[in-house]
């Protein structure tokens, strides 16, 4: 009775399911349930039993699982490229290599398990899979995030400060890879030793971020923005300070490029795509998650069902798809740059062979390149 009084229910005026659910949340968890806070998947009985329609259950399961075998191959395949010339990898193509591993970790890690769930129209994996699943969406997202905020604050300090020049060596990229992957860990590792915690979404069959924990208590209040600021609105910050700057550098040296010589201008030229390349990425990558942080801070500080089940529902679809871009993005520019070499071209220039990765590093600067080489823009 006692977790009755604390949420001052009375035991007749609720189902019997409710407070099975309620009891075995409790218990499982060993959770205190503040007065007047009942977490959103404890009001609506069953909280890992599908509440769409079994045909939407169905169309995101096919939707998740056409996307998580396109990234699952396509980064597979970044990976064995990558992994096969490592004996001539540049120490920034690291940086390529794990965001490649950080894409296709979220991929084989968590879709599975949203795809089976959708399927059988309800979550299949207990609180444990759920807790599961949530970290390793979440760490697998982050790492990617701050690996793209270090790939663009790279090229920013390639593109606006020459002086940087070439300083990131082997141990560098190793530090970058570690610190990406210790800090994802850090911040999705919390929840679950206790500051947080991973909760069903609103539509049962897939888990999150107790985004709801805002209005449950200050504590829950520094979670979610702790968890807004360090993995969402900083490393954004970062992104958009750097590219920004890229642009205005770009637009106010026009005039200096133009008096450089062959060598110094295809570097420039060089460092220039692969930063378009970088920033489509990011692009690509934000595009998807920050519908999904939006309505995860409506939910977090609005009011209870203040975003409609249904309504919830794409965010999270279109933030599983980010994963799967970056190959895309990769054999796009791939294609053009074969296009650009085809044989039409051939009559305004002599065919060039170049022995080089298939796939750009976001982050290379490929200081072996001929100096009368004709840059291909992107």
């Amino acid at each position: 009775m006692r977790w009755f009084v604390e949420l001052n229910l009375e035991p007749q005026k609720i189902g019997r399911r409710k407070v099975i659910t309620l009891l075995n949340k409790a218990l499982m968890e060993n959770e205190t349930i503040s007065s007047g806070y009942v977490p959103h998947y404890l009001l609506q009985g069953d909280p890992f039993a599908s509440k769409l329609s079994r045909e939407a259950d169905i169309v995101a399961a096919f939707y998740i699982l056409i996307i998580g075998i396109l990234s699952a191959s396509g980064n597979g395949y970044v990976i064995y490229t990558t992994i096969k010339r490592k004996g001539k990898l540049k120490p920034p193509e690291f940086m390529t290599l794990n965001l490649a591993v950080f894409d296709f970790g979220i991929s084989v890690s968590g879709k599975p398990f949203f795809i089976v769930s959708s399927f059988a129209h309800r979550w299949l994996f207990g609180w444990q899979g759920c807790c599961y699943y949530g970290w390793a969406g979440f760490f697998f997202g982050c790492g990617s995030l701050i690996t793209m905020t270090i790939v663009s604050f790279d090229r920013y300090l390639k593109i606006c400060h020459l002086k940087y020049g070439t300083w990131f060596k082997r141990r560098h990229a190793f530090l970058s890879v570690v610190f990406t992957w210790i800090y994802a860990a850090f911040w999705a590792t919390m929840p679950v030793v206790g500051w947080g915690n991973y909760a069903p979404e609103p539509f049962g069959t897939s888990c999150t971020l107790d985004w709801w924990l805002a209005q449950a208590s200050v504590a829950g209040q520094s979670f979610v923005m702790c968890m807004l600021f360090f993995c969402l609105i900083f490393p954004t910050g970062i992104i958009v300070f750097s590219y920004v700057m890229i642009i205005f550098k770009v637009k106010s040296s026009a005039k200096e490029i133009s008096h450089f010589d062959t060598r110094n201008k295809n570097t420039h030229n060089l460092e220039m795509k692969l930063t378009k390349v970088a920033m489509l990425i990011c692009a690509g990558f934000l595009i998807a998650w920050i519908p999904y942080a939006v309505v995860s801070v409506v939910s977090a500080f609005g009011e209870p069902d203040s975003v409609p089940i249904p309504v919830s529902v794409v965010p999270t679809l279109l933030a599983k798809s980010a994963a799967m871009y970056n190959p895309i993005i990769y054999q796009v520019i791939d294609c053009k740059k074969n296009c650009a070499q085809s044989s039409c071209f051939q009559s305004w220039r002599k065919k060039k062979h170049y022995k080089t990765s298939r796939f750009y590093s976001i982050s290379a600067s490929l200081k072996q390149r001929a100096a009368n080489e004709v840059p291909i823009e992107i």
